[in-house]
């Protein structure tokens, strides 16, 4: 015991003076620095040739990168680019090396799905994983940083960026987030780990409209409830660094929200690390309306706690006149400034400013095979059922002709979905196509026929003579249709979500042929396809899959693979229900039927989803039985045990997400009418039983009151288990006491 304690201590000591000595290396480059060269690491600019914004061309940058006068580049990318821009900064007087960012969203070369489309995998080990391929080939490229995740909660399809987070519920959005904070950050500062942005802070997943940049109004208690939650997690998973965002929350710009930025992040919750605007934002309050020019921007911005400005110049230009002002005090451009330095320290860059830039490794890296098998992996698992009735799926291999048609089945790039990087000098040949998934797939023993029919958005029905033609000569049909890749993401709010041009009518068409139709839905958010899904049997939602998108299709289409999919986001009926999801409050006059007389619900149709939240389908059958509670009251210091035992009743493998709902029947405010609480993601074999456990301690049965306090009240508590949050196969009750 004595020799643990000792080690113990020494292993304490270690660790004490590391950070001692990073913290004084700090304290001792500050000393030496100018305001002027402060104020520099302060500053970010993009590079000249990618941009995720409007890109700013400025003739003097290299110059200004040696005398010091910027901190951070992005959108520079590469180990033959970054190691010419790192090559300036050590011409500047103190040889302060720069950090490289970049969104690497859902992978770097090898594509993973888009983040939401993971989502529906339920996968935390995958999604760690993907973070961290994307790392290790980002890192290769001599990127240090990345601009994810996102952590913002969204109840609206309409809002183009839920593709690129987790979708709506605060649970599963946290899971997630920690597990791909772990993932792209790795061992930090070795040479395969890049550090995590967590973005956007916050609350911009609920932009008023889902119309992107919008203003969002919320009641702190529906802030701390729903929408902090998995910022917290990807803080407490040890994330470097956050990002403001856009919006303006109860009329203060994030940007400029010391509430947010000062009070929770630096505050209560004791982040350590930097905040960085997104682009532009700091000059943006200008026309928010909050500040009259970027001089008082940047006075706002950084007397909130945004450490660095991306792309807006404001403190490149204000911050020193502000100081001689005495309107900002030097104590708060040094904080920030040491934020910055201390993990430049952190990652190594002060020891080997080329740290990053290994040509060898970034060869080896961007052609790992391993990745792309598990690239491949992970986009089966993302892939939803949403209807089999006939039992079309999985197709037969011993199939003599495919009718193969659709505006998706040749296209590449649109695999890739928004944010996906261009890695330059690098062809896209590695990206398969939906055409040669199922080509490869199916060898030459099954004839393969094509037809475009039509495009994503085409008015014409010129092409349907000829996709009539091809699906007269096949036994089956598969049909892809969908969203054009760049219709989800950063600025691609929409407010018609159906399925766009002619796409229905090609449905309806070929439905008139009699034969099989499997319809793949390939989009980046929820969409509205309500005719289909009520006169289609067989459709399977793809989303954007990535760089092995097609194998991925053709593995589950013939059954390689069992789809485990289930839906992170609700799909609504019509855009009339949106804001829509699953844990909503119940009213005074709730509708639980058809009666719609005085009661909460809508005239003209149903108020349930087409599809719920945590909804998907498998080629097997999961029987969900013997629930059992260890004990039916608990006090807050104690915690129930769960079980039950899960049967796979079909005839083939299978993964279920088994997820665990709470309802509190009463409280001092209104809760809930369930919410997800738990969840396994479990594989069983063909007649398989596996008894699972959950665990509910007083965490999970907390809210946050009106006073702002975290608490649980005595009362009464149901429990739901079950395939989707509409699809309970057990239910019990227990209690709360004091």
């Amino acid at each position: 015991m004595k020799k643990l304690t000792a080690l113990a201590f020494v292993f304490a000591s270690v660790f004490a003076f590391s950070q001692e000595s990073v913290d004084q290396k700090v304290e001792n480059l500050l000393k030496k620095m100018t305001l002027e060269e402060k104020i520099g690491q302060l500053n970010q600019y993009t590079g000249d040739n990618a941009a995720t914004g409007p890109i700013t061309i400025n003739a003097n940058k290299q110059n200004e990168i040696k005398k010091g006068l910027i901190g951070s580049m992005l959108n520079i990318m590469g180990t033959k680019y970054t190691r010419q821009y790192q090559d300036l900064a050590m011409q500047s007087r103190l040889k302060i090396p720069l950090l490289f960012g970049l969104d690497v969203i859902h992978g770097y070369k090898t594509t993973f799905p888009i983040p939401l489309a993971e989502a529906a995998s339920w996968d935390l080990d995958a999604m760690e994983l993907s973070a961290r391929i994307a790392a290790v080939e980002a890192a290769a490229s001599g990127i240090h940083w990345t601009f994810a995740p996102m952590a913002d909660i969204s109840r609206d399809p309409r809002w183009g960026r839920v593709m690129e987070g987790a979708g709506e519920d605060t649970y599963l959005g946290s899971k997630i987030a920690y597990a791909r904070v772990k993932g792209f950050q790795g061992n930090l500062g070795d040479v395969n780990s890049v550090m995590a942005c967590v973005k956007h802070f916050a609350a911009y997943g609920a932009a008023v409209g889902g119309r992107d940049y919008n203003s969002v109004d919320m009641s702190n208690r529906m802030l701390w409830e729903t929408y902090l939650p998995p910022y917290k997690s990807a803080l407490d998973a040890g994330a470097a660094t956050f990002m403001n965002s856009f919006n303006d929350l109860n009329g203060i710009p994030a940007t400029g929200n010391s509430y947010l930025l000062r009070d929770i992040l630096k505050g209560k919750w004791n982040f350590q690390g930097f905040v960085v605007s997104d682009w532009g934002s700091i000059g943006e309050m200008v026309a928010h309306g909050y500040v009259k020019d970027n001089k008082e921007a940047a006075l706002s911005a950084i007397t909130a706690g945004s450490d660095m400005d991306m792309e807006s110049n404001a403190y490149r230009y204000n911050l020193e006149q502000l100081v001689k002002e005495n309107k900002v005090p030097v104590a708060l451009i040094d904080d920030a400034v040491k934020r910055i330095l201390r993990k430049k320290f952190e990652l190594g860059l002060f020891d080997d400013p080329y740290k990053f830039c290994s040509l060898e490794r970034e060869q080896a890296a961007l052609n790992n095979p391993e990745h792309t098998k598990a690239a491949r992996a992970i986009a089966t698992k993302s892939i939803v059922l949403l209807k089999n009735e006939r039992d079309v799926l999985p197709l037969s291999k011993g199939l003599k002709t495919i009718a193969f048609i659709g505006p998706m089945v040749k296209p590449k790039r649109d695999n890739h979905g928004f944010w996906a990087v261009d890695v330059k000098d690098v062809d896209s040949t590695y990206i398969v196509s939906q055409w040669e998934g199922l080509v490869n797939k199916v060898g030459k023993k099954t004839k393969v026929l094509y037809a475009k029919g039509c495009g994503v958005e085409d008015k014409s029905k010129e092409g349907f003579a000829d996709a009539l033609n091809v699906a007269s000569q096949a036994e089956v049909i598969i049909l892809s249709i969908g969203e054009n890749f760049n219709k989800s993401g950063e600025a691609k709010s929409k407010s018609n979500l159906q399925l766009p041009g002619v796409q229905v009518e090609l449905i309806k068409e070929l439905q008139k042929t009699g034969k099989p139709i499997v319809i793949l839905i390939n989009a980046g958010r929820p969409l509205i396809f309500d005719w289909v899904a009520d006169n289609m049997p067989t459709i399977v939602y793809t989303w954007w899959l990535g760089s092995e998108a097609g194998n991925a299709i053709a593995d589950v289409l013939f059954g390689d693979y069992n789809p485990s999919g289930k839906l992170p986001m609700t799909f609504p009926r019509t855009e009339g229900q949106i804001p829509i999801y699953y844990n909503h409050f119940s009213t005074g006059r709730p509708s639980f039927n058809e009666d719609k007389n005085y009661k909460s619900a809508y005239i003209d149709l149903p108020t349930t989803p087409k599809f719920p939240f945590g909804y998907g389908l498998s080629y097997t059958t999961f029987e969900y039985s013997n629930l059992k509670l260890s004990k039916k009251t608990m006090k807050n210091n104690e915690s129930i045990t769960v079980s039950l035992n899960i049967t796979n009743t079909g005839s083939v493998k299978g993964e279920e997400v088994v997820q665990l709902y709470l309802k509190d029947r009463f409280g001092s405010v209104v809760r809930p009418i369930s919410e997800l609480k738990d969840f396994q993601k479990i594989t069983l074999n063909r007649g398989e039983t596996k008894t699972i456990q959950f665990t509910i301690d007083n965490q999970k049965l907390s809210f946050y009151n009106n006073a702002l306090e975290f608490v649980s009240e005595p009362g009464d508590f149901d429990l739901m288990v079950g395939s989707s949050s509409a699809d309970i196969r057990l239910k019990d009750s227990f209690e709360l006491v004091k």
